[in-house]
Protein backbone atom coordinates (compact mmCIF):
# COMPACT_ATOMS: atom_id res chain seq x y z
CA UNK A 1 0.00 0.00 0.00
CA UNK A 2 0.59 3.59 -0.57
CA UNK A 3 0.56 6.85 1.59
CA UNK A 4 -0.55 10.10 -1.41
CA UNK A 5 -0.67 13.54 -0.03
CA UNK A 6 -3.24 15.85 -0.59
CA UNK A 7 -4.32 19.37 -0.84
CA UNK A 8 -7.53 20.52 1.06
CA UNK A 9 -9.22 22.13 -2.42
CA UNK A 10 -12.59 22.76 -0.62
CA UNK A 11 -10.60 25.15 1.63
CA UNK A 12 -9.24 27.54 -1.42
CA UNK A 13 -11.49 29.97 -2.98
CA UNK A 14 -9.80 29.83 -6.30
CA UNK A 15 -10.80 26.49 -6.91
CA UNK A 16 -12.39 25.77 -10.15
CA UNK A 17 -13.61 22.49 -8.83
CA UNK A 18 -15.30 23.92 -5.62
CA UNK A 19 -18.71 24.80 -6.25
CA UNK A 20 -19.43 20.92 -8.86
CA UNK A 21 -17.74 18.91 -5.44
CA UNK A 22 -20.24 21.69 -3.00
CA UNK A 23 -23.31 20.53 -5.46
CA UNK A 24 -25.03 17.50 -4.68
CA UNK A 25 -26.69 15.99 -8.16
CA UNK A 26 -27.82 12.68 -7.07
CA UNK A 27 -28.22 10.50 -3.83
CA UNK A 28 -28.22 6.87 -3.66
CA UNK A 29 -31.84 6.00 -1.31
CA UNK A 30 -32.49 2.44 -2.57
CA UNK A 31 -36.25 1.39 -1.95
CA UNK A 32 -36.89 3.66 1.34
CA UNK A 33 -40.37 4.36 1.12
CA UNK A 34 -39.53 7.95 2.72
CA UNK A 35 -37.99 8.80 -0.64
CA UNK A 36 -39.72 6.99 -2.93
CA UNK A 37 -41.47 9.89 -4.61
CA UNK A 38 -38.71 11.15 -5.67
CA UNK A 39 -36.91 8.54 -7.56
CA UNK A 40 -35.75 8.32 -11.07
CA UNK A 41 -36.94 5.49 -13.21
CA UNK A 42 -35.18 4.15 -16.62
CA UNK A 43 -37.44 2.95 -18.96
CA UNK A 44 -36.59 -0.88 -19.96
CA UNK A 45 -37.71 -3.29 -22.31
CA UNK A 46 -36.93 -6.97 -21.51
CA UNK A 47 -34.45 -8.55 -23.99
CA UNK A 48 -37.21 -11.42 -25.43
CA UNK A 49 -39.73 -8.60 -25.85
CA UNK A 50 -37.53 -6.36 -28.04
CA UNK A 51 -36.11 -8.56 -30.61
CA UNK A 52 -39.27 -9.49 -31.28
CA UNK A 53 -40.30 -6.54 -32.07
CA UNK A 54 -37.10 -5.49 -33.86
CA UNK A 55 -36.50 -7.95 -36.64
CA UNK A 56 -33.45 -7.92 -37.61
CA UNK A 57 -31.11 -7.76 -33.89
CA UNK A 58 -27.82 -7.71 -35.01
CA UNK A 59 -28.98 -4.36 -37.24
CA UNK A 60 -31.04 -2.71 -34.22
CA UNK A 61 -27.74 -2.80 -31.98
CA UNK A 62 -25.99 -1.61 -34.71
CA UNK A 63 -27.96 1.21 -36.06
CA UNK A 64 -28.73 2.33 -32.14
CA UNK A 65 -24.83 1.59 -30.88
CA UNK A 66 -25.80 -0.42 -28.29
CA UNK A 67 -23.75 -3.00 -26.25
CA UNK A 68 -24.56 -6.28 -27.71
CA UNK A 69 -23.91 -7.55 -23.80
CA UNK A 70 -26.77 -5.42 -22.54
CA UNK A 71 -29.46 -7.50 -19.96
CA UNK A 72 -32.34 -5.25 -21.63
CA UNK A 73 -32.79 -2.21 -23.53
CA UNK A 74 -32.95 0.71 -21.67
CA UNK A 75 -34.74 3.66 -23.83
CA UNK A 76 -32.44 6.38 -23.50
CA UNK A 77 -29.79 4.43 -25.01
CA UNK A 78 -32.21 4.03 -28.74
CA UNK A 79 -31.22 6.81 -31.05
CA UNK A 80 -33.90 5.64 -33.98
CA UNK A 81 -36.87 7.45 -33.67
CA UNK A 82 -38.55 4.39 -35.61
CA UNK A 83 -37.09 2.23 -33.18
CA UNK A 84 -38.14 3.80 -29.98
CA UNK A 85 -41.76 4.03 -31.87
CA UNK A 86 -41.80 0.58 -31.76
CA UNK A 87 -41.01 0.22 -28.64
CA UNK A 88 -41.78 2.70 -26.25
CA UNK A 89 -45.50 0.96 -25.57
CA UNK A 90 -43.29 -2.54 -24.37
CA UNK A 91 -41.29 -0.14 -21.95
CA UNK A 92 -41.66 -0.60 -18.31
CA UNK A 93 -40.40 2.03 -15.53
CA UNK A 94 -38.05 0.41 -13.38
CA UNK A 95 -36.71 2.67 -10.35
CA UNK A 96 -33.32 3.50 -10.29
CA UNK A 97 -32.91 3.59 -6.81
CA UNK A 98 -31.10 7.03 -6.82
CA UNK A 99 -32.84 10.48 -6.56
CA UNK A 100 -31.92 13.82 -8.72
CA UNK A 101 -31.34 16.21 -6.38
CA UNK A 102 -32.39 19.37 -8.95
CA UNK A 103 -36.44 20.02 -8.60
CA UNK A 104 -36.05 17.93 -5.15
CA UNK A 105 -36.97 20.22 -1.97
CA UNK A 106 -33.77 20.52 -0.15
CA UNK A 107 -34.77 19.59 3.23
CA UNK A 108 -35.64 16.03 1.48
CA UNK A 109 -31.90 15.90 -0.22
CA UNK A 110 -30.76 16.59 3.52
CA UNK A 111 -32.44 13.52 4.59
CA UNK A 112 -30.99 11.24 2.24
CA UNK A 113 -27.56 12.23 2.43
CA UNK A 114 -27.86 12.04 6.66
CA UNK A 115 -29.69 8.46 5.75
CA UNK A 116 -25.80 7.78 4.38
CA UNK A 117 -26.73 7.54 0.84
CA UNK A 118 -23.77 7.31 -1.77
CA UNK A 119 -23.56 10.68 -3.14
CA UNK A 120 -22.91 11.81 -6.66
CA UNK A 121 -21.86 16.00 -6.89
CA UNK A 122 -21.51 17.59 -10.07
CA UNK A 123 -17.68 16.66 -10.06
CA UNK A 124 -18.79 13.31 -10.03
CA UNK A 125 -20.95 14.34 -13.87
CA UNK A 126 -17.43 14.96 -15.42
CA UNK A 127 -15.82 12.69 -17.59
CA UNK A 128 -11.82 12.01 -17.10
CA UNK A 129 -10.95 14.24 -20.22
CA UNK A 130 -12.91 17.23 -18.57
CA UNK A 131 -11.67 16.73 -14.82
CA UNK A 132 -8.01 16.22 -16.98
CA UNK A 133 -9.10 19.81 -18.72
CA UNK A 134 -9.87 21.54 -15.27
CA UNK A 135 -7.40 20.05 -13.44
CA UNK A 136 -4.11 21.01 -15.57
CA UNK A 137 -5.60 25.01 -15.23
CA UNK A 138 -6.23 24.73 -11.46
CA UNK A 139 -3.72 27.02 -9.23
CA UNK A 140 -3.86 23.71 -6.78
CA UNK A 141 -2.29 21.70 -9.34
CA UNK A 142 1.25 21.52 -7.55
CA UNK A 143 1.54 17.57 -9.47
CA UNK A 144 2.82 19.29 -12.81
CA UNK A 145 -0.49 20.16 -13.70
CA UNK A 146 -2.24 16.79 -12.92
CA UNK A 147 -4.04 17.98 -10.02
CA UNK A 148 -3.86 18.43 -6.25
CA UNK A 149 -2.92 14.63 -5.13
CA UNK A 150 0.21 12.77 -5.63
CA UNK A 151 2.38 10.14 -4.08
CA UNK A 152 4.50 10.17 -1.14
CA UNK A 153 6.17 6.88 -0.85
CA UNK A 154 4.91 3.24 -0.10
CA UNK A 155 3.70 2.64 3.65
CA UNK A 156 6.98 1.27 4.29
CA UNK A 157 8.74 3.96 2.97
CA UNK A 158 12.36 5.32 5.76
CA UNK A 159 11.64 8.98 4.88
CA UNK A 160 9.25 9.09 8.26
CA UNK A 161 12.30 7.19 9.98
CA UNK A 162 15.12 9.60 8.80
CA UNK A 163 12.74 12.82 9.34
CA UNK A 164 12.34 11.67 12.99
CA UNK A 165 15.82 11.70 13.45
CA UNK A 166 16.62 14.97 12.07
CA UNK A 167 13.95 17.13 14.15
CA UNK A 168 11.17 16.90 11.23
CA UNK A 169 8.04 16.03 13.17
CA UNK A 170 5.55 16.31 10.39
CA UNK A 171 7.33 14.20 8.15
CA UNK A 172 7.72 12.02 10.71
CA UNK A 173 4.24 11.72 11.33
CA UNK A 174 3.00 10.75 8.24
CA UNK A 175 2.29 7.32 8.98
CA UNK A 176 -0.03 7.87 11.70
CA UNK A 177 -1.34 11.29 9.97
CA UNK A 178 -2.41 9.02 7.04
CA UNK A 179 -3.81 6.34 9.19
CA UNK A 180 -6.11 8.94 11.73
CA UNK A 181 -7.17 11.17 8.58
CA UNK A 182 -5.13 14.29 10.10
CA UNK A 183 -5.63 17.30 8.10
CA UNK A 184 -2.87 19.70 8.40
CA UNK A 185 -3.30 23.18 8.30
CA UNK A 186 -2.26 26.19 6.24
CA UNK A 187 -0.21 27.31 9.61
CA UNK A 188 1.23 24.14 9.34
CA UNK A 189 2.91 24.59 5.68
CA UNK A 190 5.91 27.02 7.13
CA UNK A 191 7.01 24.44 9.60
CA UNK A 192 6.75 21.39 6.46
CA UNK A 193 9.00 23.98 3.95
CA UNK A 194 11.22 24.23 6.76
CA UNK A 195 11.20 20.38 7.27
CA UNK A 196 12.05 19.92 3.64
CA UNK A 197 14.96 22.15 3.81
CA UNK A 198 15.94 20.24 6.65
CA UNK A 199 15.48 16.91 4.32
CA UNK A 200 17.55 18.20 1.78
CA UNK A 201 20.45 18.64 3.80
CA UNK A 202 19.84 15.56 5.92
CA UNK A 203 19.22 12.84 2.98
CA UNK A 204 23.04 12.86 1.44
CA UNK A 205 24.45 11.70 5.06
CA UNK A 206 21.86 8.84 4.57
CA UNK A 207 23.96 7.74 1.48
CA UNK A 208 23.22 8.40 -1.94
CA UNK A 209 20.41 5.64 -2.30
CA UNK A 210 18.42 7.98 -0.01
CA UNK A 211 18.67 10.94 -2.10
CA UNK A 212 17.68 8.61 -4.77
CA UNK A 213 14.73 7.08 -3.55
CA UNK A 214 13.34 10.27 -1.50
CA UNK A 215 14.36 13.59 -3.40
CA UNK A 216 11.24 12.98 -5.11
CA UNK A 217 8.77 13.10 -2.16
CA UNK A 218 10.68 15.59 -0.50
CA UNK A 219 10.24 18.18 -3.85
CA UNK A 220 6.25 17.24 -3.54
CA UNK A 221 6.30 18.09 -0.22
CA UNK A 222 7.53 21.27 -0.87
CA UNK A 223 5.08 22.21 -4.00
CA UNK A 224 2.14 21.13 -1.70
CA UNK A 225 3.86 23.36 1.63
CA UNK A 226 4.04 26.51 -0.89
CA UNK A 227 0.95 25.95 -2.59
CA UNK A 228 -0.99 25.54 0.71
CA UNK A 229 0.92 28.72 1.90
CA UNK A 230 -0.63 30.52 -1.30
CA UNK A 231 -4.17 29.34 -1.65
CA UNK A 232 -4.77 29.71 2.33
CA UNK A 233 -5.85 25.93 2.36
CA UNK A 234 -4.76 22.86 4.28
CA UNK A 235 -2.93 19.43 3.18
CA UNK A 236 -2.76 15.93 4.26
CA UNK A 237 -1.67 12.33 3.98
CA UNK A 238 -3.63 9.65 2.70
Amino acid sequence: MGINIGICEMEAPSAPCRELRSRIVRVHVGDAPEFRDYVSCNRVVPLDAARGAVGDWDAFLKRNRINAETDAVYMDKVKKDDDRSVLDPLATDVPTGWMDADGVPEDVVERAVAAGGDVLTGWDMLTFEEMGEMCSGCPLSWDKGRGCIGAFGPDNSLLPEIAGRHGCPIVASVPEASKEGRRFSSDDAAELLREVAVLREALPQEGKAMVRRYSGPVDRMEAVARISQSEGCGFYFF
